[in-house]
């Protein structure tokens, strides 16, 4: 059974319509640099689902859903000293950091906000709706999924 996720982007960095043009709508999930978040990607495997989130957008939304493709393996930038995701500390014999490939399943015809998702019965202890929650990958539980899910027509 795939476990859940919900990934946050930026859209001036990288959008959903980004990943919809990317080639074979798949791409690696980079960029991750605080330890917890890095420690939910390592533990993500191919076909579990996430959903794709605009974070610092007007509004705030859900956008659509994305599958991992490829489980958690060193992520390269933390290597390339040209790289603003570059680690010094970090090595191929002893990564830091790791990234997953994901691919584009869905983008919704209608996002689903923020706002909107705080006023959703049975939302209430989503990670994402929790006071102070930054975390740029989080878990999403199984029931949460579906609800979210059910909101999309």
């Amino acid at each position: 059974m795939p476990e859940y996720w919900l990934l946050k982007s930026e859209p001036t960095s990288f959008s959903i319509h980004d990943l919809a043009k990317s080639p074979a709508k798949t791409t690696c999930w980079e960029g991750v640099r605080n330890y917890q978040a890095r420690n939910f990607l390592k533990s993500m495997n191919i076909g579990d689902r996430g959903f794709f989130y605009h974070s610092n957008a007007d509004p705030p939304s859900i956008v659509g859903t994305v599958e991992i493709v490829k489980a958690a393996y060193p992520d390269p930038y933390a290597f390339d000293k040209k790289s603003r995701y570059y680690d010094p500390k970090s090595s191929s014999e002893a990564p830091r950091w790791f990234l997953v490939d994901i691919k584009l399943l869905k983008v919704f015809s209608k996002p689903l906000s923020l706002e909107f998702l705080r006023t959703i019965t049975g939302l209430e202890g989503m990670e994402l709706l929790r006071k102070g929650s930054r975390l740029s990958v989080q878990p999403v539980r199984h029931e949460e999924w579906q609800c979210v899910c059910s909101l999309v027509t």
